[in-house]
């Protein structure tokens, strides 16, 4: 049995890193896809940008081959990154229009309803939407 840490409590995700084959198409997925803004980024040596929501810093983009050597390609064992979400009428309307293809779940009993999209380098993204009681717009 292990015990819990009580001396470094984590209290908010800041960020995830996403090594982009193209950057600026990256960019335009999580912005104009899926809603994020650009936020201030310190002058990191490498190409890249700070993305969030409500002025959190949630996505750091940087370019593959980026030195950064903490990560090889594709050898991550994160399945997916998730996001709580609202009005999934308009995200769903708004990835139609910019031509992103996503997937869309609902679980009854718990009234979830989900949209799943995969970024432009393959990292699945999953909005959930809670207390929803209907299906909105049909995937792509």
């Amino acid at each position: 049995m292990t015990s819990r840490l009580h001396w470094m409590p984590l209290v908010d995700l800041h960020h995830y890193f996403v090594r982009a084959h193209d950057l600026e198409k990256s960019k335009r997925f999580y912005c104009n896809g899926l809603g994020f803004e650009l936020m201030p980024r310190p002058p990191f040596p490498f190409p890249g940008y700070w993305l969030g929501v409500n002025g959190k810093t949630q996505v750091h983009l940087g370019l593959d081959g980026a030195p950064i050597d903490r990560a090889r390609d594709k050898a991550g064992v994160v399945d997916h990154i998730a996001f709580e979400a609202t009005e999934p009428d308009a995200l769903a309307r708004g990835l139609k229009a910019a031509g992103i293809p996503f997937e869309t779940r609902y679980w009854a009993e718990l009234e979830l309803f989900q949209i799943f999209v995969s970024d432009p380098d393959g990292v699945m993204i999953e909005l959930n939407f809670r207390g929803q009681s209907f299906e909105p717009v049909p995937p792509v």
